[in-house]
């Protein structure tokens, strides 16, 4: 059952088929997509049906359970080879979220434990991936909301909640808890340009749950800071470097920046699925680029001069020393730093 101030649920497995809710369609219209193919699946990924890093993984795991069941359904002796088709079109369906490649490498697993039919067994381990996303967002929730102090607004980019995870959220989980504890009396949302996840979803979700929502266009964010109307801005990430850099919705980086000259804490929010130790620094981070027409256009209708380009790269990444807190599942880190990271990653837990 979902908390309070926690009612929305985009990933749902119902009758042997995967239903997406569609967040292009949001906020206006409320339509689930019914998936019985990994190629659809890779393609609704692709398409920004769903996103946020630790759905986009979740996602891709139920896509690899209809992968199975189809390649099996054609041919018991050679499933396991017609598979690595669709597990390759899963993992090129966005670059830069690691979630996706940790839960296709974790199915791929247990692929290789199967001996017999393997629809059972991978639908079992999507669903563990589902449910312990749901339980470290919760865990986060608690953690981050112990660092908030003394009651005040916070602002927040892009979309963390519920329809960016398994349920309740990396960020919004730390502000939806900060929130029931009296801690967070408003939410500042950046619009976040150009596909608008914070006026559409963002927004969306906390008016949802009854949470105090204040929509704010990306380049106004800096205006309020200075004016003191946050005391932390929080975030979460699609991929963190070994380092503790994080890439995260394009403009995370400048509101760091930002946050850091006007003396608001900056706090960062995500499982450590999204933790890449094989990537030394953010430098190394493939950054997905975007089709010029998700700036030059909206909602089908031109809003650009004719002829000019546009540089669209989906993500940024904000350097480690600008992170006051990195609070993850398995703790926070304070200042991450590479040592720091070392330390949280190879801690039994």
């Amino acid at each position: 059952m979902p908390y309070a101030h926690d009612r929305v649920r985009a990933i749902l497995w119902r009758e042997d088929a995967l239903e997406l809710l569609d967040q292009r369609r949001l906020p206006g219209e409320t339509r689930y997509q019914r998936l019985t193919t990994a190629a659809g699946v890779a393609q609704a990924i692709r398409d920004m049906v769903v996103r946020g890093a630790p759905a986009i993984g979740i996602t891709a795991a139920y896509g690899v359970v209809l992968g199975a069941r189809e390649r099996h359904a054609e041919n018991p002796d050679r499933w396991r080879t017609a598979i690595e088709d669709d597990l390759a079109q899963l993992a090129a369906a966005r670059p830069t979220a690691v979630n996706l490649f940790w839960a296709l490498r974790r199915m791929e697993r247990v692929i290789a434990e199967i001996s017999d039919d393997p629809v059972e067994r991978l639908l079992a381990e999507a669903r563990a991936i589902h449910a312990e996303d749901l339980a470290a967002n919760r865990r986060m929730g608690e953690l981050g909301a112990a660092l908030l102090g003394e009651r005040g607004a916070v602002l927040t980019h892009c979309n963390t909640g519920s329809l960016a995870t398994g349920g309740y959220g990396t960020a919004l989980g730390v502000i939806r808890r900060g929130y029931e504890q009296g801690l967070i009396e408003r939410v500042y949302a950046d619009e976040t340009r150009p596909w608008l996840q914070g006026a559409r979803l963002t927004a969306w979700e906390l008016v949802q749950d009854g949470i105090p929502v204040t929509l704010l266009a990306d380049g106004a964010a800096a205006a309020l800071l200075r004016q003191g109307e946050a005391r932390w801005a929080i975030v979460g990430a699609d991929r963190i470097a070994a380092n503790g850099d994080v890439a995260n919705k394009i403009g995370t980086y400048h509101l760091a920046v930002a946050a850091r000259y006007h003396g608001v804490r900056f706090m960062v929010v995500a499982p450590t699925s999204t933790v890449d130790m094989n990537v030394a620094s953010g430098s190394e981070i493939p950054i997905e680029q975007r089709a010029a027409e998700e700036l030059l256009t909206l909602g089908g209708q031109p809003v650009a001069a004719a002829g000019a380009e546009a540089w669209n790269p989906s993500f940024d990444v904000t350097p480690a020393a600008l992170v006051d807190a990195l609070v993850t599942e398995r703790g926070v880190v304070l200042a991450p730093d590479a040592e720091k990271m070392a330390r949280l990653m190879t801690e039994v837990h």
